[in-house]
């Protein structure tokens, strides 16, 4: 089924077989059913206003008052776990992450600051907003099992992809080769508000904005790459496939810091260092030569930007 073709009665997306997704805004989110008993799992939970969107999907997908058997996330930002805390609360179940992900679930830690400075367009020059901070979900959070299983799906396994989070994941069903990547990749230019909104399809390392170690982030798209998968479904951009698609990651993988690496930025020669405890150490910032008028201006085309998503988003839903 194409991308934004009309499933049930919500706007969303088939991935393959027992897998659909809805773009929220600018990221997605995936409900996955395994075939046997019908019990599905939502892997990422959106922005924090997401929440509503997120039960109004479930309850078209799977009729109404239903709730995942639990919920999966690829890593812990804003864009991927911000309804997570509403959404666990409501259904009262239970919520898994990689275990280095655990400091920034559970109140301890920040993530590493987004770094503007990695140019590339609107989106990055606005993400000295993006809240990176922690949040507190230890009542409902648990680590991922170790031997790579993923609760609640059969014929699934996770994958620790970091670079992007330290903790970041993707998950893997080798039975049709389909790969959830989240943000170990991008199948759109996340650093460019037209590309984001316009949603052109195109295989990019991970958003660059956010991405804190690309050593790591290389090695997680080489991992990826070396799976030869049928179907992408990343967290930013539409699904791809086929051999065209593998190309791409092939090239991609050999080419990475050529392709993904940004031409400057904080973290382009020297990454964070992080622990089990959180970040223990952050190179220092690069100072951007913008002046304040340019960065108020790309302030209010951020919010013109969002504001123009945010009201197509609504005219969708009341169609």
């Amino acid at each position: 089924m194409d991308w934004g073709k009309m499933i049930g009665k919500g706007d969303y997306f088939e991935v393959a077989k027992g897998i659909w997704g809805m773009k929220e805004y600018f990221v997605n989110v995936y409900m996955v059913q395994n075939e046997d008993d019908g019990k599905w799992v939502l892997v990422d939970t959106g922005l924090p206003i997401s929440g509503s969107s997120v039960k109004k999907m479930a309850d078209d997908l799977f009729g109404e008052g239903t709730r995942p058997a639990c919920i999966i996330l690829t890593h812990g930002h804003f864009d991927h776990a911000g309804s997570v805390k509403e959404l666990a609360q409501e259904w009262n179940i239970q919520v898994y992450a990689h275990a280095m992900e655990m400091p920034y679930l559970t109140g301890r830690s920040s993530y590493p600051p987004a770094d503007p400075s990695v140019g590339g367009g609107l989106v990055s020059d606005l993400s000295w907003t993006f809240p990176m901070g922690p949040i507190d979900i230890r009542r409902w959070v648990a680590p991922l099992p170790a031997d790579g299983h993923v609760p609640g799906l059969d014929g699934w396994r996770w994958l620790h992809t970091p670079g992007h989070a330290p903790g970041h994941i993707s998950l893997w069903r080798e039975d049709d080769r389909t790969l959830i990547a989240g943000d170990a990749l991008a199948t759109v230019k996340m650093e460019s508000a037209i590309a984001t909104i316009t949603q052109q399809r195109e295989l990019h390392g991970p958003p660059m904005p956010v991405t804190y170690d690309w050593g790591a982030a290389e090695k997680s798209v080489r991992k990826l790459a070396d799976l030869k998968p049928k179907v992408i479904a990343a967290g930013h951009g539409q699904p791809m496939r086929g051999k065209a698609m593998r190309q791409e990651l092939e090239q991609l993988a050999n080419n990475f810091y050529r392709l993904a690496l940004p031409a400057q930025g904080r973290y382009r020669n020297r990454p964070a260092l992080v622990n089990a405890s959180g970040v223990v150490f952050l190179p220092p910032a690069v100072d951007k030569k913008d002046s304040t008028l340019s960065l108020v201006l790309a302030g209010v085309a951020g919010v013109v930007a969002f504001g123009v998503v945010v009201f197509l988003r609504r005219r969708q839903m009341i169609a």
